[in-house]
């Protein structure tokens, strides 16, 4: 039986420890990504391969959270079971991580000026989407835990939430992004 699926108690470590534990790495990794930026020095030729990476990712993370979030749309319409929705998405969201990952290490060796308190404001909210992140992972294995029958409230809660934080980060640090570079 796949992992993940079923009622296999050798299935791994219980969802809790794991979304802590992947809490935990994703501060890391940003912490890092942080610390780093100022101490590195990128010429040119580095700079425009980095900032062509950072566009690539963001097309790529953001570009899946948008088709994940108009399917879970389309199930609340009723144009989607759950299950199709929950079968289509869950491969996608190593393509966020991809795009997420891509974005905060080419964004290191962009070099953002942390004196900027926009800039700031921006890698909050990349922390905020990471840390989302985390806890969709979550809740998408409590959704297939619930997909053949009726979904509890305080699910579909979490997941306008999730929802809601997660285009609220990814479009806030497109926009602090954008006017970062205008200046």
């Amino acid at each position: 039986m796949p992992q993940g699926r079923g009622t296999d108690r050798f299935r791994g470590p219980a969802p809790g420890r794991t979304a802590g534990a992947a809490g935990a790495l994703v501060c890391l990794v940003w912490a890092a990504g942080v610390w780093v930026a100022p101490h590195l020095e990128a010429g040119p030729a580095l700079r425009a391969a980095a900032l062509f990476v950072h566009l690539a990712a963001l097309i790529l993370g953001l570009g899946t959270v948008q088709t994940i979030d108009y399917y879970g749309l389309l199930w609340l319409l009723g144009r989607r079971s759950l299950r199709q929705v929950l079968d289509f998405t869950r491969p996608l969201q190593v393509l966020v991580w991809s795009g997420l990952t891509g974005m905060v290490i080419s964004g290191a060796v962009l070099g953002p000026d942390l004196a900027l308190a926009a800039t700031r404001v921006k890698l909050g909210l990349v922390l905020l989407v990471a840390l989302n992140g985390v806890h969709a992972h979550a809740l998408h294995r409590s959704l297939a835990e619930q997909a053949g029958g009726r979904v509890d409230r305080r699910l579909l809660v979490r997941g306008a939430m999730s929802a809601a934080v997660s285009q609220v980060g990814w479009w806030g640090a497109v926009a602090i992004g954008f006017l970062n570079s205008q200046s």
